[in-house]
């Protein structure tokens, strides 16, 4: 593991707790706050002329460190939007699905991959559950249950639940093959293991950036591959930013750009957006290998002190398909968190265990501190 603890300093929580829950939402590190109070203080005593050209190049810069995060060709192939959810219901309303089409989804995977599909029914599209085997997907299962209507294959990168870590690549081979619209859903995995959408052949990604990516709520992405805009519809909404001149507001040109800013619909979260620059920037900084690596050392090492102390993990502990999350299954999972936040221990709840998410700012000793206290199962 690299040594990485003077980056302990950028996240004052850390200073009374051992937080292992950046699979819900994370802390604020200083940098963020701090470029957020920069932000908010000038928006109170400046007007909007005389900042708002600089804000517009913070939100194009934004889309550039994103566009390197991921390995997209452009920062053209990026829009930012509010969360996951958003970004994933845009895609779905806005594919040219028909009566009889269908998606495959996995299950168990979290609702904001599940509802935009299962919300496209009254249009006659079906969406087909994939099970779960050891915690995530089994690619057999999944090429099991595609048919000659299969249009869209939807998964996430990590599953919430289990700490699967899904083979992306293998799944976006498998959807290059046969022609199939591969969307993810990568919240789990951005910024803490490395991400390449050409390689991985990802036509559309989602992500919001309170968990990994250490930003604030109400801030995210979609990305969308630049082949299929011209496919697309706009979605189930439009508004003055979707067409190829927003800001000349009487004349009604509803023609959509040939890029990402399609699916902008209005006003954004400017200071979530602000947090989300400064974050990636952290994190960019850094280095995704180095947190990736330091964060997998964490891993083993609570993998194996929990397996010794014979608790079953919810999910298959093969190299290939550990992250950045740990689930412990235990008799009562909320009062195992309260023993743990007891000694400032922050964990959460899931399913039938407990989910351990640390990043790269945790130490090893914060590590195994929880099966010290967790004792023997």
């Amino acid at each position: 593991m690299s040594d990485l603890t003077h980056y302990r300093a950028e996240f004052p929580l850390s200073e009374r707790y051992t937080f292992l829950s950046h699979a819900a939402i994370s802390p604020l590190n200083r940098r963020a706050a701090n470029a957020v109070s920069d932000y908010v203080a000038l928006v109170r005593d400046e007007p909007m002329t005389s900042h708002s050209s600089k804000l517009l190049a913070l939100q194009d810069d934004l889309r550039q460190r994103i566009a390197t995060l991921i390995n997209a060709r452009s920062s053209n192939e990026i829009a930012l939007l509010p969360n996951t959810a958003t970004s994933i219901n845009t895609i779905a309303l806005s594919l040219p699905l028909h009566p009889g089409d269908n998606v495959l989804v996995l299950d168990g995977d979290y609702p904001a991959n599940i509802y935009p599909w299962l919300n496209l029914a009254h249009k006659g599209v079906l969406t087909k559950f994939v099970p779960q085997h050891d915690g995530g997907l089994n690619l057999n299962r999944l090429e099991q249950r595609i048919d000659h209507r299969t249009r869209v294959i939807a998964l996430s990168t990590v599953m919430f639940a289990t700490g699967f870590h899904n083979d992306i690549a293998a799944v976006g081979q498998l959807c290059q093959d046969r022609g199939i619209y591969f969307c993810v859903d990568g919240i789990q995995s951005l910024g803490v293991f490395p991400m390449d959408v050409q390689k991985f052949n990802i036509d559309f990604l989602a992500a919001g950036a309170q968990k990994w990516l250490l930003g604030l709520s109400g801030s995210g992405f979609l990305y969308c591959r630049r082949e299929w805009f011209d496919d697309l519809a706009p979605g189930a909404y439009v508004g003055a930013l979707n067409v190829v001149d927003p800001f000349n507001f009487l004349d009604y040109n509803f023609t959509l750009p040939a890029n990402a800013d399609r699916f902008t619909i209005g006003t954004p979260n400017t200071s979530a957006n602000v947090a989300l620059h400064a974050s990636i920037g952290l994190l960019q900084e850094v280095g995704i290998e180095r947190i990736s690596q330091h964060v997998s050392g964490l891993i083993d090492a609570l993998i194996n002190d929990l397996t010794e102390r014979g608790y079953e993990l919810a999910a298959s502990t093969a190299p290939e398909h550990r992250s950045g999350i740990v689930v412990a299954k235990v008799p009562d999972p909320k009062a195992s968190c309260k023993q743990l936040e007891q000694v400032n221990i922050i964990a959460t709840p899931r399913g039938a265990g407990v989910r351990f998410a640390p990043h790269f700012y945790n130490t090893l000793e914060e590590i195994l501190r929880v099966g010290e206290v967790l004792g023997d199962y």
